[in-house]
């Protein structure tokens, strides 16, 4: 049985340990890869450009590239691992080509059948509503599209899981392409007032994240 001592002492190192970890969150500019080392054949600008972030940081998941918004990174592995489970939401606002049926929202609510690896995927039940007025949001830095080709709406959508692209597969599916999109909130933590491009370092994540 181990001692009184014994537990103290490793109580206080799993606080060292946790405090030396550093975490960040920041807002994915569009057309920025969600990783620090470049691909061959592919030109495009990496995350680890917006900062002089610590070695050994980690994406925890990632946007593809012509999507925006709130991504965390951490130097901790089982902090990213926690984050990515399926027990931590992730919202996404969605600006969709049309304007959005009641009848889709149902759909994407239930779940709907997509592609994933070359395989048919029914998605998992989440949460949509449409939004009744366009969401704040930081200008993307090229136009979406020219009005005069009709109307576009917007949705919050929010899921506990993260297949390639899948709310893109999933606006398809129900017969309205997505036109932009931006993830808003990781759990408890939310994207507020952030512009792309900012960083900003977070002083823990354990109890955001203490599910």
């Amino acid at each position: 049985m181990p001692s009184k001592t014994s537990s103290a002492n490793q109580s206080h190192t799993t606080q060292a340990q946790a405090q030396a970890q550093q975490h960040f969150k920041i807002f994915k500019p569009y057309r920025f890869l969600s990783q620090f080392v470049p691909e061959v054949r592919k030109k495009k600008p990496l995350i680890g450009q917006l900062y002089d972030f610590p070695a050994n940081t980690m994406a925890i998941g990632r946007l593809d590239h012509d999507s925006e918004g709130l991504l965390l990174l951490t130097t901790d592995g089982m902090m990213s691992y926690r984050v990515r489970s399926q027990q931590i939401e992730k919202e996404y606002y969605v600006q969709v080509d049309g304007d959005i049926s009641n009848e889709a929202i149902a759909q994407l609510q239930t779940g709907v059948e997509i592609t994933v690896n070359g395989d048919k995927y029914f998605t998992l039940s989440c949460k949509v509503h449409k939004l009744t007025s366009e969401p704040s949001l930081p200008s993307r830095g090229r136009k979406i599209r020219d009005a005069r080709h009709g109307p576009t709406s917007w949705v919050s959508i929010t899921l506990c899981e993260g297949k390639n692209r899948q709310i893109r597969k999933m606006t398809a599916a129900v017969g309205f392409a997505t036109l932009r999109l931006v993830r808003v909130r990781i759990g408890a933590i939310h994207i507020d007032n952030m512009h792309s491009g900012d960083v900003i370092p977070l002083a823990d994540l354990q109890e955001a994240f203490n599910t």
